[in-house]
């Protein structure tokens, strides 16, 4: 009863804030977590609750999402073993360089800095997205020699395969808008389009960890 008072004050929210709940808190079908790139994952596997976020470099929503929430959420939940968060791109056909922007970020990945990267690319976000130097926004994040590696990756086109898996994860929640959300907990999965407020998410965990 309590978690489905949660989950209404969350669908509330969602609606205020112009977002849209894609399920409403049913009992999750079977989509098992898999193909977790943990490059780009924070926190325990074995953590009570696991968030999968489906974002878009290029997708202001999703910027404010990792300025306002995402950050709060590392220290309060992820750094403590209570939450495990992965990171999935799903680069919307309307962003016309967000593709390039995850090529980048997973390519950064594969040589350990996923998390400088994600940083550089938000914060950077409203130059790049204009001039499509995305090269340019992730140079100032690392070194030349790791630039070196990057670059190689990306030219290589080795990471497309990695995305078009996320992309098509996605879909099988009917991921439509970035950021969406998908909560997985105790066998059920709870799929949440949009931002949330982050005091309404803090007493969504600790609903699902307290169960």
């Amino acid at each position: 009863m309590k978690l489905r008072l949660i989950l209404g004050v969350m669908l509330l929210a969602g609606f205020a804030a112009g977002t849209a709940l894609l399920a409403p808190g049913t009992q999750a079908q079977t989509k098992t977590l898999v193909d977790v790139d943990k490059a780009k994952a924070l926190g325990s596997p074995t953590a009570p609750v696991t968030m999968e976020v489906f974002s878009d470099f290029q997708c202001p929503a999703c910027k404010a999402y990792y300025e306002s929430v995402w950050r709060r959420l590392i220290d309060d939940y992820v750094n403590t073993g209570k939450v495990y968060l992965v990171h999935r791109d799903f680069p919307l056909p309307l962003h016309a360089y967000s593709r390039v922007a995850a090529n980048y970020a997973n390519a950064a990945a594969r040589i350990g800095k996923y998390t400088v990267v994600e940083r550089a690319l938000f914060e950077a976000q409203d130059s790049w997205a204009q001039t499509g130097d995305v090269d340019g926004a992730v140079a100032k994040a690392l070194t030349s020699k790791e630039m070196v590696k990057v670059r190689a990756l990306v030219k290589a086109d080795a990471l497309k395969a990695g995305i078009d898996k996320d992309v098509e994860r996605g879909r099988l929640f009917n991921v439509s808008q970035t950021p969406t959300t998908i909560f997985h907990s105790k066998g059920q999965t709870f799929p949440y389009g949009g931002q949330v407020n982050y005091d309404i998410l803090r007493q969504f965990l600790d609903q699902l960890i307290g169960q």
